[in-house]
């Protein structure tokens, strides 16, 4: 009985080894050079940017009618609890869209639709110096928008918010 169940531990163990090893391998062969990357500025969608903190959320009337929700890295973060301008190189800001919506169990509610874009600030003032030190990426259903629509990020920014290094979003307290 004793055996059997080291037998049956050792095969899960064995195979849990296994499994881990072959995601390591196809993370390694996919590397992270694999992302799609805007064409402009060559920034990607963050790993992991799900699970970092919220900056602000936000709501976008006409024409776009959004539903926002801008987060942050560690670095963004302390930034802004901090308030210090400009922000340090590394900092990464990622704003969530979706289309606004009433929310069918209780209608003065607006809630999130469809998803429509991943926008990315890469703050990289070696790489990026003409932009301010930042580097941007508008992304839809995964997939980088065309050079066209990125060319108009750093004048928006440029032209609203030269202020506070280039940032719209206030840090919501």
């Amino acid at each position: 009985m004793a055996s059997e169940s080291r037998t049956r531990r050792r095969g899960a163990l064995l195979l849990a080894g296994t499994a881990a090893c072959l995601g390591l391998a196809a993370f390694r062969a996919a590397g992270t050079d694999a992302r799609p990357a805007s064409p402009i500025y060559g920034v990607t969608v963050p790993e992991g940017y799900r699970d970092w903190r919220l900056i602000a959320p936000a709501l976008e009337d006409a024409p776009l009618n959004e539903v926002r929700a801008v987060l942050g890295n560690d670095l963004a973060v302390k930034a802004y609890r901090d308030g210090a301008l400009p922000f340090p190189d590394g900092a990464i800001l990622v704003k969530l869209a979706w289309t606004q919506m009433r929310s069918s169990e209780f209608e003065t509610a607006t809630v999130p639709g469809p998803a429509t874009t991943v926008q990315v600030m890469v703050k990289d003032a070696k790489r990026y110096p003409a932009t301010g030190g930042w580097g941007f990426g508008r992304f839809i259903d995964g997939k980088p928008v065309d050079e066209a629509q990125h060319q108009t990020c750093f004048a928006c920014h440029e032209a609203r918010v030269k202020e506070r290094d280039f940032v719209f979003t206030r840090y919501a307290r």
